[in-house]
């Protein structure tokens, strides 16, 4: 059996660790918390700074088949890089195409250096869309409607275009020369800008060959997840990540039987080969919803890390549920819903809710 080691114990950390179960991978997490989100949900746990105990880590090397780093700690990723050579397994993680990446003004010179469509910077009017440079999804994002709300603004904060349509995802995984566009996914947005369901799509040709000319150029050998507003004027890029992301990864697995933590670890391996399509062979509702007074809200996933640990709640044929808790706060509920088609994931998904609020009915201290 095979055995990764991830460097990280949040939503990353469990999309990956989710993926590697179902591939049958055992996991171990490293992470300098003592008590990280997602403990309960891994093979085993190391509490320590990779920073400050190199050697700790060049143990687990010896011990599993490579690593894979979920997380957005600058100094982290530095480090890796530094040392990844001297480690006796791979890092699965493209560092060149992450310094494009993590910084949404690079990118959008990246997109401008290949003619790819983005927002457009500065607009002369708003809706503005604000974004500050390197932060992840939608921290920090908002929408301002009048110019008298620019003033005191951060200047390093990016102004563009808002672009109003539904917000879509592709995933990429690159070994330096071939390229596998995986799945497009739909990501829905709630009131903050973050998501808090994903969904499948069908074939969007132009998006593939735009995610195929990011990942071609960067000559990526690694996991990119790429964003885009499909809006009446056409496909708009928001952002590239070159890490592997939350959510979309298990929409696509449950819609498509592709495993992007296998395909990964291919990529390292022996290689990987273009996709010109992937088929809908399932539909996977993907969502995350706040228990309120009893009632089930939609909530973007962020909150999700604000609780102190993220559980198993239910597994069952076609629906599987995971509770992320703390004292002191409401609980916060994934439901994965699948079905041969849309109808019959929407009734795993009403099954998933009902058991929800009926374990809080029973339950109504959440115990």
């Amino acid at each position: 059996m095979s055995t990764i080691c991830i460097i990280g114990g949040k939503l990353q950390g469990f999309e990956v660790t989710y993926l590697a179960h179902k591939a049958g991978i055992n996991v171990v997490l490293v992470d300098r918390r003592e008590q990280p989100l997602i403990r309960s949900m891994v093979d085993s746990f190391h509490c320590f700074d990779i920073i400050r105990e190199p050697e700790k880590l060049r143990r687990i090397c010896e011990e599993v088949d490579a690593i894979i780093p979920v997380n957005e700690n600058l100094r982290t990723i530095e480090f890796l890089r530094s040392i990844k050579k001297e480690l006796a397994c791979p890092v699965l993680f493209d560092f060149d195409a992450y310094y494009v990446s993590m910084d949404k003004k690079r990118s959008k010179d990246y997109f401008r250096s290949l003619g790819i469509p983005a927002p457009a910077d500065k607009p002369e009017k708003p809706p503005y869309f604000v974004k500050p440079p390197c932060e992840s999804s939608s921290i920090g994002t908002s929408i301002i409607y009048e110019d008298r709300e620019l003033e005191g603004l951060d200047p390093s904060m990016l102004i563009e275009e808002y672009v109003k349509g539904d917000v879509v995802s592709l995933e990429v995984i690159g070994d330096g020369r071939n390229f596998a566009v995986v799945k497009e996914t739909l990501i829905h947005i709630d009131a903050t800008y973050d998501c808090h369901m994903v969904t499948p799509m069908e074939k969007y040709a132009e998006f593939r060959k735009i995610c195929y000319e990011l990942a071609k150029n960067l000559s990526l050998r690694g996991i990119m997840d790429v964003e885009a507003i499909d809006s009446p004027m056409g496909l708009k890029v928001l952002e590239i990540d070159a890490r592997f992301p939350s959510q979309t990864p298990t929409v696509v697995y449950h819609s498509t039987g592709i495993n992007l933590v296998e395909l990964l670890m291919q990529a390292f391996s022996e290689g990987v080969t273009e996709i010109e399509n992937t088929v809908v062979e399932n539909y996977c509702i993907y969502e995350h919803l706040l228990v309120n007074n009893g009632q089930l809200e939609p909530v973007g996933e962020h909150v999700l890390s604000q609780g102190d640990e993220y559980v198993q709640f239910h597994i069952g044929e076609g629906l599987e549920i995971f509770e992320s808790r703390g004292k002191g706060k409401n609980s916060v509920f994934t439901l994965i819903s699948v079905g041969d088609d849309l109808p019959e994931a929407e009734k795993m998904r009403h099954k998933g809710m009902e058991l929800i609020t009926g374990h809080f009915q029973m339950n109504p201290e959440g115990e």
